[in-house]
């Protein structure tokens, strides 16, 4: 799929990945659509790039999304891509702190917003000649890190949807369904747990126009290629490995 000419929404555009993502897409000559908590941070993202517009919307709140997918029907109604990239995690270990309210938390955010929004935008994409879901998952959707637990878990969540998704869509409709899976990036999001080693979000966005180009359906960024060829070999091995205690 040629990601050119398009319209195109990306959740969580206005730093880190989703930024990097939206910067090579608006060089491509689509136009694209960034969402994210925070209105001046949006403003100040799209101010540096060509092609971009902002919406402010909390995914996780039903009236924000409702706000969003009108002002989409009655201003981008050829909305073709779709790009799933909002997160939130918690590091915290789970044998000496409670886990339900991160977990909830992370659930709302990285799993179930993800599935009311695509809920909500899928018969506008199906009316599209060509048209794509973008779920953005992790290398820990393989395989969880002790210390983000309950955020490995909504992301092993979100790569189960994501593959249901294709399946059921691959055949009754247009829309292709990609799952974009990084390793560490050195993003403000990362920084808690050692973002600075992680590799740059433009590499992320680099691979991922590649891949998706060739219809590669998973994309596997880097490390997460590697990790995963590790785990098929051994899942026990490639756990201990991501879970090396330093």
């Amino acid at each position: 799929m040629n990601i050119t000419n398009k319209t195109i929404l990306i959740t969580g555009g206005g730093s880190g990945i989703g930024f990097a993502i939206a910067k090579l897409l608006s060089e491509k000559n689509n136009q694209v659509i960034i969402t994210g908590r925070t209105e001046s941070k949006l403003k100040e993202a799209a101010a540096k790039l060509t092609n971009v517009s902002y919406f402010a919307t909390d995914v996780t709140k039903a009236d924000d999304v409702n706000k969003l997918v009108n002002y989409l029907q009655q201003n981008h109604s050829d909305l073709s891509v779709v790009i799933n990239n909002a997160g939130q995690a918690f590091i915290y270990e789970l044998d000496n702190s409670p886990a339900f309210e991160n977990a909830g938390a992370e659930i709302n955010t990285n799993y179930l917003s993800v599935i009311r929004l695509i809920d909500k935008l899928l018969p506008a994409l199906k009316a599209q000649p060509e048209a794509a879901i973008v779920n953005v998952t992790s290398v820990l959707a393989i395989a969880p890190s002790h210390d983000i637990p309950t955020y490995s878990a909504s992301k092993a969540a979100l790569h189960s949807y994501t593959q249901a998704l294709r399946y059921g869509l691959e055949k009754t409709s247009n829309v292709k369904v990609f799952e974009l899976m990084p390793p560490l990036v050195d993003t403000d999001f990362s920084a808690e747990i050692g973002g600075s080693n992680g590799i740059p979000p433009q590499q992320v966005a680099e691979e991922f126009i590649s891949a998706v180009d060739k219809d590669d359906y998973e994309i596997r960024v880097g490390f997460t290629a590697l990790f995963h060829e590790a785990y098929l070999k051994s899942p026990a091995d490639a756990f201990a490995m991501l879970n090396a205690r330093r």
